[in-house]
């Protein structure tokens, strides 16, 4: 891939993206929002990243900074509000995003979905890509709408569609909110820390392992197609935190306590991704956490 163009390039999943891209040679479009408080997370020095800075709502005037061709599109932005009507404007925004590839003249548009799609499945029953969506959340099911209707959009245009629903994410940059990493700081400080029973299964990937899928979904992907982005060798939460706890030593007092409501179990099928791309995560768990210091 010589160049590609990413909307929301300087989040978690982004600015992994960024760097595998950079890694092997593609030059990249990086958009992000004005005044971004992630830019720090990407590398102003390099001659082959250019940096566009522009809201999700102004995507239209992209294509007046970008003075070539991008093979393909990856969008990964969604905004952070809550309500009903802020996840229903990330709809707008992809088809607006699908509409500047047309413009850009981009081959292929890669879209990361979610998990969430899929709603809650039963416990150790595998998550494969024909499932028909059953969300519970509005983050969730405006998450299915984009993605069929941006499938549709996206074929009217006559731009090849790809749809990498991620599961869970871990290491570089993660935010600090989330269960690990505060765990992580937990055990570092030697404070107490209560958890849900952790029964459930959980399926965590590294980020980098991540951007490595959706780089191997816009040059293998078939067109059309939704593929679960995951490591694909889940195991019940209580492992991982029992893990965690013996990489980072300590005696904190973890305490586990009732099973969460809803009781959401992650069995994802990375079958698909690997018979069409010969994707396959290549980080274990360990190397993740080194990546949190």
């Amino acid at each position: 891939m010589e160049k590609a163009i990413i909307i929301g390039g300087a989040g978690f999943t982004g600015s992994a993206l960024t760097s595998q891209l950079r890694k092997s040679g593609t030059i990249v479009y990086n958009v992000i929002r004005p005044a971004s408080p992630h830019i720090k997370r990407i590398d102003m020095k390099d001659d082959g990243l250019h940096l566009i800075e522009c809201e999700l709502s102004e995507l239209s005037s992209v294509s007046q900074m970008v003075s070539c061709s991008p093979e393909t599109m990856f969008y990964l932005s969604w905004t952070d509000e809550t309500t009903y009507f802020g996840q229903f404007k990330n709809i707008f925004f992809i088809n607006d995003a699908i509409k500047l590839a047309s413009e850009l003249k981009c081959k292929r548009i890669v879209i990361t979905g979610s998990q969430a799609e899929y709603g809650i499945v039963s416990h150790n029953e595998l998550i494969y890509e024909n499932r028909e969506p059953n969300p519970y959340t509005d983050y969730g099911t405006a998450k299915v709408a984009a993605c069929y209707l941006s499938k549709q959009y996206a074929s009217d245009l006559g731009i090849e569609w790809v749809w990498g629903r991620i599961f869970s994410l871990i290491g570089k940059n993660e935010p600090k909110t989330r269960m690990l990493p505060a765990l992580y700081d937990a055990l570092k400080k030697g404070e107490s820390f209560l958890l849900s029973s952790c029964r459930q299964n959980w399926d965590y990937l590294d980020v980098h392992d991540a951007a490595d899928a959706l780089i191997a979904l816009a040059e293998k992907g078939k067109p059309g197609e939704i593929y679960n982005i995951a490591n694909g060798e889940y195991r019940e939460l209580k492992e991982y935190v029992n893990e965690l706890r013996k990489i980072v030593g300590g005696t904190t007092n973890v305490t586990f306590g009732d099973d969460p409501s809803p009781f959401v179990s992650l069995q994802p099928s990375v079958e698909k991704i690997f018979k069409d791309t010969g994707w396959k995560a290549k980080r274990c768990f360990a190397d993740s956490i080194k990546d949190y210091n």
